[in-house]
């Protein structure tokens, strides 16, 4: 029984480890491609999540959808949706730079959280929605568990190849042209808050796709999920961890921090009730020191980001320190 408890929360781990890796790589088109500073990811992760939620629930007096069709369009939907959102957003606050626009993306963040708590006719408020359809959710828990996780997988798979793909073409160095020199990629007649905005709104649907999957794992979403720090800033640390630019250093990062952040939770856990909830800090801590570490001894990161051209036989300053 022990050994199926930890096959179990492997399985657990690793689909979250799939959900995180999505926002990663959502973040990474922001921040890696285009230098955008988004602190407000929980916000499109909130919009995905209740979208599909709403799109896929069955119906329920005094709330707003409840349409029961099938996840496979709920998922869409929340891409979709998320985007959607993404564009007026991008319009208003792209036109803000570094700190500002992370000031901006948390505002907007904090207002969808508290329209998602309060409004009763379309999230259900506090209480949030349940009951959500998940895939192979008739199969018994263990192989429910594996076949969801790979499920996962394959999502995050296909998720990868498209983004390396946009990371490796035309669009994808002329988006690292605009965010290493944004005056040379206007005087070539580059398109800069045009391509900003695609940008933006690229990375919002892969962030409301991975809120869609963390909904439907959980069969429910409430606004307790939507918390900053799990769905904004633990995402920011994956990815300076893993190395911005790179997609694979993004997926690494969600690996890494998630199992610190999982693994320290069992140990707290052993503790005595006094000292565990106090020790939940721990955490916190450890996640802390090793993002100080990897920005002292590795401020690219684990896997930086890949260069080319002449650049590649020598090794570039990091791009943090050229951004801050």
């Amino acid at each position: 029984m022990e050994f199926i408890g930890l096959v179990n929360y492997a399985l657990f781990m690793g689909i979250f480890i799939a959900i995180y890796a999505l926002l990663a790589l959502g973040l990474n088109i922001q921040w890696g491609f285009a230098g955008l500073f988004n602190a407000g990811i929980a916000g499109f992760f909130a919009v995905g999540a209740y979208t599909s939620a709403i799109i896929t629930s069955a119906a329920a007096d005094g709330r707003i959808g409840g349409f029961e069709l099938p996840f496979l369009v709920g998922w869409a939907g929340a891409m979709v949706a998320a985007g959607l959102i993404a564009w007026p957003i991008g319009k208003i606050c792209l036109r803000f730079r570094s700190d500002y626009l992370a000031i901006a993306t948390i505002g907007v963040a904090e207002i969808i959280r508290l329209v998602i708590k309060s409004e009763e006719a379309l999230t259900n408020s506090a209480r949030g929605i349940t009951g959500l359809p998940r895939p192979f959710g008739d199969l018994p828990y263990v192989e429910s568990q594996a076949a969801f996780l790979l499920l996962m997988i394959a999502i995050l798979f296909v998720a990868y190849l498209l983004v390396e793909r946009q990371f490796n073409s035309p669009w994808g160095r002329m988006m690292r042209a605009i965010r290493d020199n944004e005056l040379a990629a206007r005087a070539m007649g580059k398109d800069v808050e045009y391509r900003r905005l695609q940008a933006f709104i690229f990375g919002a649907a892969l962030m409301g796709l991975g809120g869609a999957l963390f909904a439907h794992f959980n069969r429910s979403i409430t606004p307790e999920a939507i918390d900053p720090m799990v769905a904004t800033f633990l995402v920011w640390i994956m990815l300076i961890l893993g190395g911005a630019g790179n997609n694979r250093g993004a997926i690494l990062g969600a690996a890494v921090v998630w199992i610190i952040w999982s693994v320290s939770e069992i140990a707290t856990d052993q503790l005595p009730h006094e000292y565990a909830v106090k020790a939940k800090y721990i955490r916190l801590f450890l996640i802390g020191l090793l993002l100080q570490l990897v920005l002292r001894f590795r401020p690219e990161g684990l896997l930086p980001e890949p260069l080319r051209g002449d650049q590649g036989a020598s090794r570039r300053e990091p791009k943090s320190s050229a951004r801050v």
